[in-house]
């Protein structure tokens, strides 16, 4: 059931979470699949609705400085430089877990990814249920990451006991995670940029490349793919009898030849394109087309994010069926 963010809702949405049930929300990034942080048996319900592996740990949400107490041993100095700089925000830490914190959470590992959303929806959401909530992507596991309710009902449905309609997320891709450990690393690009994170901690060390057996949500090779086959590719290089049945996913100008194009940002401004790049592919992958292409971007802030997310949904496909 898809419901508005009234304080009556948000109540009953809270009584859910409280009793082990799952409510989808929205948060600045994408819209999230929430349950109890702390309850072993409610966060496996995350695990069932998504069909996601239990090797793949999942993002818990808190609401204030206290409540990260009950999920994290310690705080180190270099954490307490990026909260202060990008809490609230779409900035997930890697830092060592609570014991409070159930193993099924962080897949047995012995750090917990956690992040203070952004959104006046989580952030109301997460206070009223008075608990920390586990949350990964309101999606079924590798699929497009949802930006809008409708998503959500469209890909979990029944599998969600409520979803709070907040309506589309400001910045469309997931947060940044970074392991603080003798020095900060770079574990998934995101909506915060390498550019202003190294303006506080320095120079990061780099380990967003695809591995089997993940430290932190989006890790994996093949992720937030849509149904058609997606291939990375300039205009140019597509043949024109390639183009009559795909879509093409396009930066900011529109090719000729394809059958539909949508545009990230005509204006070029990568925040924009970033904020409509999974609702752009959520589009294309209904309309039952042979392919969709999608057009590189400048890999440089955001484009960083929106590149590894291309990359990854393409992962299944760029080998196979070449024009």
């Amino acid at each position: 059931m898809v419901v508005p963010p009234t304080p009556e809702n948000l109540e009953r949405a809270a009584r859910i979470i409280r009793s082990g049930g799952l409510v989808a929300f929205p948060t600045e990034t994408v819209y999230g699949l929430g349950a109890n942080a702390l309850d072993a048996t409610a966060a496996a319900k995350i695990f069932a609705a998504k069909e996601r592996p239990s090797f793949d740990p999942l993002i818990v949400h808190v609401s204030d400085r206290e409540m990260l107490q009950q999920v994290v041993r310690e705080v180190p100095a270099m954490a307490e430089k990026l909260m202060a700089r990008f809490w609230p925000g779409p900035l997930t830490l890697v830092l060592p877990r609570s014991e409070r914190v159930p193993g099924i959470v962080t897949s047995g590992l012995p750090t917990v990814a956690v992040r203070m959303p952004a959104h006046p929806v989580a952030l109301e959401l997460i206070r009223r249920a008075g608990m920390p909530i586990a949350a990964p992507s309101a999606n079924p596991f590798g699929y497009l990451s949802p930006t809008r309710a409708e998503h959500v009902e469209r890909m979990l449905g029944e599998r969600v006991d409520l979803i709070l309609d907040g309506g589309r997320t400001t910045y469309g891709v997931e947060s940044t995670i970074v392991l603080l450990a003798e020095r900060p690393v770079l574990l998934r690009y995101g909506a915060i940029t390498v550019e202003a994170l190294e303006e506080v901690v320095g120079s990061l060390e780099l380990q967003v490349g695809e591995t089997q057996k993940p430290l932190v949500p989006g890790q994996l090779p093949q992720h937030y793919a849509p149904r058609t086959p997606i291939r990375i590719a300039p205009p140019e290089s597509i043949p024109q009898e390639a183009r009559k049945q795909s879509g093409y996913l396009a930066f900011r100008d529109v090719p000729k030849g394809f059958k539909v194009v949508k545009v990230l940002s005509p204006t070029g401004n990568m925040l924009e394109a970033a904020a409509h790049l999974f609702e752009a592919l959520h589009q294309l992958d209904r309309l039952g087309l042979e392919a969709i292409y999608a057009e590189p971007v400048p890999e440089e802030g955001l484009g960083r994010a929106i590149m590894d997310r291309l990359r990854r949904a393409s992962s299944t496909s760029q080998t196979s069926s070449e024009p």
